[in-house]
C-alpha cells in the first residue's frame, strides 16, 4: 500500500518540524533528504513521508525545480493528498519561493485552488485576519525583521503571498473557520467561484487547525506550516500513539551546533553560557581571512566531549550580524559560516559525537548533506515543532540528532534536550 500523505518541506528544521506533528497524531514518519534517486523504492514502513528540500532561500526557478522532482516520487510512491510545508513566519522574498512553488505545484497537479497558513499556536505562530503573529506581536515587528536573508517587514499574507502569485489570493477568516468544516467548505466553494486560487486561512488555536484539516481532506494540494500536520491523519483514521515516536537508546558524546541568528536561539546560546556550558564562537570575519576555524573549533571540543555537551557556534547579534555581511556580502557570510559549521558537525561525529543538536535551518541542511544522512525516522518532541530523530551513519552507527529552527525551544533548550533524550529512550 502506498503512502497516504506525501510533503515536500523547504528546509530541513521545517521538515522534522512537520514530521513530529504527524507522528504525535499517531503516523509513522520517514524524513528523506532531498529526492531519492530514481528508481528507488517509497518506505513500506511509513504512512507519511516527508522529502527535506534545502530551497527555502535559492533561486525560484531551482526551488520549482526541485520541489517538482519530490512531487514525482512521492506520486509514484503513491502518495494521496500532496503537503507543502514553508516557515511558520512564512520566510520569503517578493520574488518567492512559496508563491512560485505553490504555483507549479498546483499546475502539475491540476487543481485551481490550495489553501495557505503558517499557523502554529502551540508555538506563538497565529494567523488573524489575515496577519500572522509571532505570540503577541505582529509578524512586522518581530525578531524575524532582521532576518540575514529573508527580512519579514509585512504581516499581511494576502498581500505577501499574493505579490508571489498570478493567481487572485482570497481570505478564509476566523468567524468562517471557527463555524466549522463544512462553513470552510462552503467558504472554498464561494471562492473558487470568484477565480481565487489559493486563500490564506486564519486560525489563532489548534482547534481552528482541525477543523480545517477535516474541510481540506479532499484537497490535492494543501500549504501550510507545521501546524496543520494536527488536523490531517485524522482524515485517514489515525490516532495518537507513542510507539509511532520511539527510538533506540542515545550513545556516545554529546554537541551543539548552532548557526542561527534568531532571536530565540541567541537566548539559548546566552543560557548555555550563562550556565557554564563549555562553548566556542565561530567568527565568519577570521574564516575569511583563512584561518583554519573549524579545527581550532574540534580542538576545543575534543578536550571537552567527555565532560558534557558542546557547543559550537557563530549566533550574533542583529547589528553584528550586518557588520560581518558589509565586509563579505550577505551570501558569502552565510556561506562561509554554513560550511565551516558543517565540517565542524563533521569532525564532532568523527570524535565519538551521537547525540547532535544543530540549531538554524540553513545550518541544518548544511550539516545534514555533509554528514551524508539519507533519512531520519522520527522521535520524542523535546519542545514544539523539534523532536528527536535517529539516523543511520555511513558506518553504521546511529546518530540521535535534533535539527532546529531557529525560532524554536525555550531558553535552556540546549541542555535539556540531552536529558530529555534520556528519559524518552530509557
Amino acid at each position: 500500500m502506498g503512502i497516504r500523505l506525501g510533503c515536500i518541506a523547504d528546509d530541513f528544521t521545517g521538515a522534522t518540524d512537520l514530521a513530529n506533528n504527524l507522528v504525535r497524531a499517531g503516523m509513522r514518519v520517514i524524513q528523506l533528504i532531498d529526492v531519492p534517486q530514481a528508481g528507488a523504492e517509497a518506505p513500506l514502513d511509513a504512512d507519511a513521508v516527508v522529502i527535506a528540500l534545502k530551497s527555502r532561500t535559492s533561486p525560484a526557478s531551482d526551488a520549482v525545480e526541485a520541489s517538482l522532482r519530490a512531487l514525482q516520487w512521492l506520486r509514484s510512491a503513491g502518495a494521496e493528498q500532496i503537503y507543502f510545508k514553508y516557515c511558520s513566519t512564512f520566510d520569503s522574498t517578493r520574488a518567492g519561493n512559496i508563491g512560485p512553488v505553490t504555483e507549479a505545484l498546483m499546475d502539475t497537479l491540476g487543481t485551481d485552488f490550495t489553501v495557505a497558513t503558517p499557523a502554529f499556536p502551540d508555538n506563538g505562530r497565529t494567523v488573524f485576519k489575515g496577519h500572522l503573529f509571532v505570540g503577541d506581536v505582529l509578524l512586522s515587528e518581530s525578531g524575524m525583521r532582521h532576518h540575514p536573508l529573508t527580512p519579514m517587514t509585512d504581516s499581511n499574507l494576502v498581500s505577501v503571498l499574493g505579490a508571489q502569485t498570478a493567481r487572485p489570493v482570497g481570505l478564509i477568516d476566523h468567524t468562517v473557520v471557527a463555524a466549522g468544516a463544512d462553513a470552510i467548505g462552503e467558504r472554498v466553494v464561494a471562492l473558487r467561484e470568484e477565480g481565487i486560487g489559493a486563500a490564506i486561512v486564519d486560525a489563532v488555536s489548534n482547534d481552528d487547525l482541525v477543523r480545517l484539516g477535516a474541510a481540506v481532506k479532499g484537497l490535492p494540494l494543501v500549504t501550510a506550516g507545521s501546524g496543520l500536520a494536527i488536523g490531517l491523519p485524522a482524515n485517514w483514521g489515525f490516532e495518537p500513539s507513542p510507539g509511532a515516536a520511539r527510538l533506540p537508546r542515545p550513545t556516545g558524546h554529546q554537541a551543539v551546533v548552532s548557526g542561527s541568528v534568531s532571536s530565540a536561539t541567541n537566548g539559548q546560546v546566552r543560557e548555555f553560557l550563562r550556565s557554564g556550558g563549555p562553548a566556542f564562537s565561530v567568527d565568519p570575519l577570521r574564516i575569511a581571512d583563512g584561518e583554519d576555524v573549524a579545527g581550532q573549533a574540534l580542538a576545543f571540543a575534543a578536550a571537552r566531549l567527555a565532560d558534557g555537551p558542546v557547543l559550537v557556534y557563530s549566533t550574533e547579534a542583529p547589528d553584528a550580524v550586518k557588520s560581518v555581511q558589509g565586509r563579505l556580502g550577505v551570501a558569502e557570510a552565510g556561506e562561509l559560516v554554513e560550511q565551516t559549521l558543517a565540517r565542524v558537525a563533521q569532525g564532532l561525529v568523527g570524535l565519538g559525537v551521537r547525540q547532535l543538536v544543530v540549531a538554524g535551518g540553513e545550518t541544518s541542511g548544511a550539516v545534514v548533506q555533509a554528514l551524508g544522512l539519507t533519512g531520519l525516522r522520527i522521535g520524542p518532541q523535546i519542545d514544539p515543532g523539534v523532536p528527536w530523530c535517529a539516523a543511520a551513519l555511513p558506518g553504521g552507527d546511529t546518530l540521535h540528532i535534533a535539527l532546529k529552527s531557529g525560532n524554536f525551544g525555550g531558553p535552556d533548550f540546549f541542555a535539556s534536550s540531552f536529558a530529555h533524550l534520556a528519559r524518552e529512550t530509557a
